[in-house]
C-alpha cells in the first residue's frame, strides 16, 4: 500500500512539473510573440504584400510583418517614420499612423493620400507589391492609456484622420474602456473623406460611445453634415465641453490646426485639455 501511494505521489509530482513547465513555456512564448517588429533607432524593411487603390489619389498599403503572429508594436497614439525617395531620387522621411492595431497580427496597413507634389507621395505612388518600405518607430509624444479621460473630442482634417482612427478603434474595441469619442472630420469634397466606411462602421457598432460629424467645404446636393470650415459653434455642439477629465485632439493641415487652436482657446479649453498630433 505504501509502495502504491509513493508511486501515485511520484506520478502526481511529475504531472505537476509538466504543467508548470508547459505553463511557463506558454507564458514565455506569449510574451515573446508580443515583442514589436519595429526599432525606434534603426530602420527595418517590410514587404508590401497588397496595394489597394481606394480612389484616384488614395491607396491602402498592407505590409507583412516577420511572421504571421508578429505585431508591429506601436503604442496607441504614436506613429512610425517611413523612408523613401522623391522624384529627384533624394531621400525623404515622413511620419505616418497605421490604421491597424496590435490586435491585427502578421501585418500593418497605411492609408495614404498621394499629393501631386508630395515628395513621399511619389515614393508610395511608385511602390509595387513585392517592394520593401523602410520603417522606424515608434515615435510621438502621445500615448493612450484606457480610461485616462472621460471623453475625447477629435478635430481632424484630411489625412489627419489616421491617428484619430487609431485611437478611436483602440478605445471602442476594448470592452473595458468606456471612454466617449466625439469626432469632427473636415474635408474639401465628399470624395476626400478617408476611411469613411470604417468610421461609419464604428458609429453603427458603438452608437452610445462614438459620434461623428462630417464637414465639407464643397458639399454635394442633399448634404446633411456641416458646410464650410469647422467653427466654434460646431465644436460647442459636437465636442465635450471643457472639463478636467476631457481632452481635445487635433490633426490636420497647418492652417486648420492654427484655426482650431484659436477656437479652443476662445471656448475655454486650457492647454492641458488640448493635444496636437
Amino acid at each position: 500500500m505504501d509502495f502504491l501511494e509513493a508511486k501515485e505521489i511520484q506520478v502526481g509530482l511529475a504531472v505537476a512539473a509538466v504543467v508548470v513547465v508547459a505553463t511557463a513555456a506558454y507564458l514565455y512564448s506569449s510574451k515573446k510573440s508580443k515583442v514589436g517588429s519595429i526599432d525606434p533607432e534603426n530602420f527595418r524593411d517590410f514587404k508590401l504584400v497588397k496595394k489597394t487603390q481606394l480612389s484616384h489619389n488614395v491607396a491602402k498599403f498592407r505590409f507583412a510583418l516577420p511572421t504571421p503572429t508578429s505585431v508591429l508594436g506601436l503604442p496607441i497614439g504614436q506613429h512610425i517614420s517611413c523612408r523613401g525617395k522623391d522624384s529627384q531620387g533624394e531621400e525623404v522621411i515622413k511620419p505616418y499612423t497605421p490604421t491597424t492595431l496590435d490586435t491585427d497580427v502578421g501585418y500593418f496597413e497605411l492609408v495614404i493620400k498621394m499629393y501631386p507634389q508630395g515628395r513621399m507621395s511619389h515614393h508610395f505612388r511608385e511602390m509595387r507589391e513585392g517592394d520593401y518600405m523602410s520603417v522606424r518607430g515608434p515615435k510621438g509624444r502621445f500615448r493612450y492609456q484606457p480610461g485616462q479621460v472621460r471623453a475625447f473630442g477629435m478635430l481632424a482634417g484630411g489625412s489627419g484622420i489616421t491617428p484619430m482612427f487609431q485611437v478611436a478603434r483602440a478605445i471602442l474595441e476594448n470592452p473595458k474602456d468606456q471612454t466617449q469619442v466625439h469626432l469632427i472630420y473636415a474635408n474639401v469634397t465628399y470624395d476626400d473623406i478617408l476611411l469613411k466606411d470604417e468610421i461609419d462602421a464604428l458609429a453603427t457598432n458603438y452608437p452610445g460611445r462614438f459620434h461623428v460629424y462630417y464637414v465639407l467645404n464643397q458639399p454635394p446636393e442633399e448634404w446633411t453634415g456641416g458646410v464650410g470650415f469647422v467653427s466654434k459653434e460646431m465644436i460647442q455642439t459636437h465636442c465635450p465641453a471643457p472639463a478636467s477629465d476631457i481632452k481635445i485632439l487635433r490633426c490636420g493641415p497647418p492652417p486648420m490646426n492654427k484655426a482650431m487652436a484659436g477656437h479652443l482657446d476662445a471656448l475655454g479649453y486650457s492647454s492641458e485639455m488640448q493635444f496636437q498630433f
